[in-house]
């Protein structure tokens, strides 16, 4: 039989068949697909095939996984070389991000558009809590749409607490499989509550010692969405570590550069301090954000040399 895979609890998978009902299945033996060294055989997205349980109701056996469309990777916590991977088969990615309570910093963003171009799965900005912005955060929003908007991403904000936005998002999602990512505490599961609110789905407050939200969500886990569409919701993540990516390969997936890329003198240059690099010219005569080159040059820090050979 053929299903989606809705949620992974580690060993268990809960599926949908195409007939819409719910399975629980495990794989038998290890699954190794298309070379990729992944923590998590099975993602939420995926496509499998299973074998029925004869012995326990509504449950079997995964044998077959379809091969991916696309799928997010992200660097695993308990192994820098190994992949995670979050979710498989997206139309797209929506990034929720928060100006204050917690505050979700540019180099994040930048570190998520990288996953995501190097994906290909198109990504959207979402910024919550509008309704508590001041002046300067309003300031820093424009300048982030400025920014994200002239180089292809649709950025928006919104206030889940007031609904201001919401009209906006629910037209994004329709008829669209969603991947819906963020720091814990930007408001990810309010979200989904306040565009489903049979869901329910539990939310946290904000740790008050730290600044960062609470843990609320432990699985990815997907979601039908009644006015068409699926989203998944995934646990809160504090960082996004780069995996697979080269260092010379990395101004491949910041779309500002890749436009001038073969411009530079050197064909492997790397942008830092090199003669004649179009990369610094174009951060120079402003067209190029500083912010989004030093977030490049923080990232190519993190990339060590020949990591990956």
């Amino acid at each position: 039989m053929k299903a989606t895979v809705y949620r992974s609890t580690g060993s268990w998978y809960d599926l949908k068949d195409e007939a819409g009902q719910p399975w629980k299945a495990r794989i038998k033996g290890v699954f190794k697909i298309d070379g990729i060294t992944s923590t998590n055989p099975i993602a939420v997205g995926d496509q499998v095939e299973f074998d029925i349980d004869s012995e326990t109701e509504h449950t079997g056996i995964i044998t077959t996984i379809a091969d991916r469309h696309n799928y997010i990777s992200r660097q695993s916590p308990s192994h820098r070389k190994q992949h995670h991977i979050v979710a498989s088969n997206l139309d797209q990615a929506l990034l929720v991000a928060t100006l204050r309570d917690p505050r979700t910093s540019s180099g994040f963003i930048d570190r998520f558009l990288v996953a995501t171009e190097a994906y290909h799965v198109p990504a959207i900005l979402l910024i919550n809590k509008m309704d508590v912005w001041k002046e300067k955060d309003k300031a820093q929003f424009a300048q982030w749409k400025e920014t994200y908007g002239s180089i292809g991403y649709h950025v928006l904000a919104v206030s889940v607490q007031t609904g201001a936005g919401m009209q906006e998002v629910h037209a994004l999602l329709e008829n669209k499989t969603t991947l819906i990512s963020g720091h814990s505490g930007v408001g990810k599961s309010s979200l989904l509550n306040a565009l489903v609110p049979e869901w329910n789905l539990r939310t946290g407050d904000i740790s008050g010692w730290s600044g960062k939200g609470m843990h609320t969500t432990t699985f990815a886990e997907m979601f039908d969405l009644p006015f068409g569409g699926r989203v998944i919701d995934t646990p809160g993540i504090r960082e996004f570590g780069i995996v697979d990516i080269d260092r010379e390969e990395l101004s491949h997936y910041f779309p500002e550069m890749r436009e001038l890329i073969h411009n530079c003198q050197f064909n492997n240059c790397l942008h830092i301090n090199e003669p004649a690099c179009a990369i610094k010219h174009a951060v120079e005569e402003g067209r190029i954000a500083p912010d989004r080159y030093f977030s490049y040059l923080n990232i190519l820090e993190s990339i060590p040399e020949n990591d990956w050979e």
